[in-house]
Order: structure tokens, then sequence, then C-alpha cells
């Protein structure tokens, strides 16, 4: 016990900038490591200002999708979840979303926190041809650097420009945590 104390009142030496000392692996709080698939929960944010405005085709809506840590422990998400919207119409197939350009944050997630994270839309109105339109009926989603996903059943209804091939499409996902 004494030598913990030690190490304490020499810790608070160091941080007035007086001495160094170091404090015992043991005393010293593990760093979290990054969340697994099996930590997590994932879901689409349903509340009325989380919805995307798929009825109106005017411009971009976005679309939540949350973490939610399960574990008993502290992990760490940062980076761009994996994306894939699986189609309802047999022309459609599997489109995997592209990144923003934004710079993700690192997210710290204790044991019930939630962390979400937004998808990008460009709706289309019904009346789109067919081979113009993307009909998402479930969404593959992978942790940052996991290879498990959840799959999750659209909710929302509506149809989206099918630029699964396009370089920028208007269609992409942002970081989590932003």
């Amino acid at each position: 016990m004494k030598s913990k104390l030690t190490a304490v009142a020499l810790a608070a030496i160091v941080v007035a900038g007086t001495a160094a000392a170091a404090v015992p692996a043991s005393a010293a709080p593990a760093a979290p490591t990054r969340c697994h698939t099996a930590d997590l929960k994932a879901g689409f944010a349903l509340g009325d200002s989380a919805k995307p405005e798929m009825k109106q085709t005017e411009k971009q809506t976005q679309a939540h999708i949350w973490f939610t840590n399960r574990s008993e422990r502290t992990c760490t998400l940062s980076g761009f979840a994996g994306v894939d919207m699986v189609g309802a119409q047999k022309t459609d197939g599997t489109w995997s979303l592209a990144r923003s350009s934004q710079k993700p944050p690192k997210m710290t997630l204790e044991k019930g926190d939630t962390v979400d994270f937004s998808i990008t839309l460009l709706p289309v109105a019904a009346s789109t041809p067919q081979a113009e339109k993307f009909v998402p009926s479930k969404f593959l989603v992978t942790p940052p650097n996991e290879t498990e996903h959840f799959t999750l059943t659209w909710p929302f209804g509506g149809q989206i420009l099918k630029q699964d091939a396009a370089t920028r499409p208007a269609t992409y996902l942002n970081p989590i945590g932003l």
C-alpha cells in the first residue's frame, strides 16, 4: 500500500513538472480498446427529427444509424461503418456506400452509451424509371475495423437516385460521431 501512495505522490509531482516517476502498471487504468460487433447493438434512429424525408425529391436528406455499447467494458469507435444497401427490386442488387471526406473523431463508449452516424441520401420520385432508382430493403452495417455486420430492415420507404457506380454519388456515408 505504501508503494502505491508513494507512486501517487510522485505522479502529483510530475504534474507540477518537478520530477519524473512511473505509476506501476497495476495502478494505471487500462486504455479502452475498440468496440467489436459483439459489444454493440445497432438500429435506425426512428424519432421524428431523425427520419429522412423520403417523400420529397428536391434535396438530399439523412438517415441515422446508432450503435450502443451493450458490453460490460468501455470501448472505442473511430472511422466509418461499412454500409451495403440491399435493394428490393431485382435490378437493384447491393450498393456499397461511398464515404464522405469528413475526418472521423474517436468516440469512447462506456456501457450503455450510444453514438450514431448519418447516411446522406438523394430521394427520387416513385415515377422515376426503374433503372434510375434504387429501392432500399435492408442495410448491412459493419462497425469500423470489423467483419461481422448487423442486418437492418429499411423502415422509411421511398427510393434513392441510383448512383452506385458514380465517383461522387449524392448518397454516401458520414463518419461515426458526426
